[in-house]
């Protein structure tokens, strides 16, 4: 599916998800999955061969942010990336209809003999890692021990994954070679972007709303020139996160990708400050289940540990040294 022929563009996506994505909030894990899978929403980018749109990473994007505003807690962005990984293969079938679910583990490999941060394992059916030799495998989940690890989110855990020393034929689904695996993690890392500068979205406007209604000496805590000011630094991140994952999409002067690391740390960065504060704001309502703003907190810092994004900024810091 090209844009020219359809005049589709990325935003009208976004709002099209926001129905699907609201419907799958109140529904179990495969119900979820089935919701997610008739919107389409799972084969944005996947092979159209495989049932998916064939679309390119600008229109998964709000799609994503839609989910991170929304507090989606199911591996959306990871089942979207492994279809599109997939190709045109029976596998990316099945996850385009939604009659099975992937996730991935962002740390460790097979040849370590350990992998974790894979969110919502527990309840997929296919998990991929790393292999430790640049590609990765796909395996099925009965083939992994899992232990779930409550230390970040006592609510939905990571989990840490202790695969088979030796996987069968039987055991490992598919198998992306490193180029293929390379470009699942450049989409991953801009999805994961997109995704937190949308809870990041999602809390400022909760956060404005309040404001305006709260209150006190006679006047909404929004005409207080302290909160305007937090209000609008909070705003200044949020929208130069958002302007650099669209340029991130670009190619660069010299028509190469552009590096998708330094987009990744900085939303991070970006949407934890604007989660801390937006809870600030509320008073310390965000950690209650009224505003449950720490649930979109959560998910960010969970990121930044899978990613250990403070090594990354450093490595991306010592990049720019050396190209300049």
């Amino acid at each position: 599916m090209s844009t020219t022929d359809n005049d589709l563009k990325p935003e009208e996506l976004g709002q099209a998800a926001a129905p699907a994505i609201a419907d799958a909030l109140t529904r179990d894990f495969p119900g979820a999955a089935q919701v997610l899978a008739e919107a389409g929403l799972l084969g944005v980018c996947a092979h159209e061969k495989a049932g998916g749109l064939g679309l390119d990473m600008a229109f998964a994007l709000p799609i994503v942010a839609e989910a991170g505003k929304m507090r989606l807690h199911w591996p959306l962005l990871e089942t979207i990336a492994i279809a599109k990984a997939l190709g045109a293969s029976p596998l990316a079938a099945d996850v385009v209809s939604g009659a099975r679910v992937a996730t991935w583990a962002l740390q460790g490999s097979l040849v370590e003999g350990f992998a974790g941060h894979a969110r919502h394992a527990q309840e997929a059916d296919w998990i991929l890692l790393a292999d430790g030799q640049g590609g990765a495998a796909l395996l099925d989940r009965r083939a992994v021990r899992i232990e779930e690890d409550k230390a970040l989110d006592p609510d939905y855990p990571q989990a840490w994954l202790t695969p088979p020393a030796a996987p069968t034929q039987d055991q490992v689904l598919a198998r992306l070679d490193t180029a293929t695996y390379a470009a699942l993690r450049r989409d991953a890392q801009i999805l994961v972007a997109g995704y937190v500068n949308g809870a990041a979205e999602g809390a400022l406007q909760a956060t404005a709303d309040y404001l305006s209604t709260r209150v006190q000496f006679g006047r909404p805590l929004s005409a207080k020139q302290a909160v305007r000011h937090l209000l609008a630094r909070m705003r200044l991140l949020q929208e130069a996160s958002r302007a650099g994952i669209e340029r991130v999409l670009e190619v660069d002067e010299y028509g190469a990708a552009r590096a998708s690391a330094p987009i990744l740390v900085n939303s991070l960065a970006h949407a934890a400050f604007v989660l801390e504060k937006a809870i600030h704001l509320h008073g310390g309502m965000g950690f209650s289940w009224e505003v449950p703003l720490h649930y979109a907190l959560r998910e960010i810092r969970k990121f930044d540990a899978a990613f250990d994004a403070g090594a990354l900024a450093k490595s991306v810091g010592q990049d720019f040294i050396q190209s300049v």
